[in-house]
């Protein structure tokens, strides 16, 4: 098995990397799906939620309103590391048991990683790559905007969105822990060439030892 990180700021369009390396036969362990799964009603990690920040946090049927929570953490440093310390070893232990799932086979598993940057360098340990999307601040507000709009009642403003890069790990982090980079502020057809050479160079590591 080999593993790679996928990273990127939020907007960077990591999620269409992830999804085109899958279409090239990745395995993809998307990070924030498995949050969504760990925060289902019944699961402990949302119990420890509620209990932690308590009933408002709940919608009326008992599933998570996400909302309510990032109008408490957003803004809260102490509150985003309560709940990071609530989420993120469940993320891992979730990711620790897909890993045995596929141990020893011939799996190309690219984990899409958020936060990576923000995790600390211990988060490579399993690691035999990084990946980062790159891509201009300004273009990410840009498809920001343009995004929430379409999917939510009302989308972030510019403002907003360049609050939210801030709160991530600045640019330069992100490149310093790069071993491949694709640049994603050109065209679609320039996106997916590059992808074409980072599955090929996903492939060169199989000879490669796991760091």
């Amino acid at each position: 098995m080999i593993e790679v990180g996928l990273t990127g700021c939020i907007g960077s369009g990591k999620s269409t990397v992830a999804c085109a390396l899958a279409e090239r036969g990745a395995v993809l362990f998307d990070a924030d799906a498995i949050v969504a799964e760990l925060q289902q009603p019944g699961r402990p990690v949302l119990e420890a939620m509620a209990e932690r920040f308590g009933p408002s946090i709940l919608l009326p049927d008992g599933r998570l309103d996400r909302a309510a929570v990032a109008a408490v953490v957003f803004e809260d440093p102490q509150e985003l590391a309560a709940l990071n310390a609530i989420v993120h070893p469940a993320v891992r232990a979730e990711m620790a048991a897909r890993r045995r799932e596929l141990a020893g086979s011939d799996a190309v598993v690219v984990a899409e990683i958020p936060l990576l940057a923000e995790a600390g360098p211990e988060r490579r340990e399993p690691l035999a790559g990084v990946v980062v999307v790159d891509v201009d601040p300004e273009t990410a507000v840009a498809r920001l905007v343009a995004r929430r709009g379409l999917v939510a009642r009302r989308g972030l403003t510019a403002g907003e969105a360049r609050a939210r890069l801030a709160r991530q790990a600045a640019r330069d982090e992100r490149l310093a822990l790069a071993d491949f980079v694709i640049d994603n502020n050109g065209t679609r057809r320039q996106l997916s060439e590059q992808v074409d050479r980072c599955w090929e160079w996903i492939g060169s590591l199989g000879d490669s030892p796991t760091r």
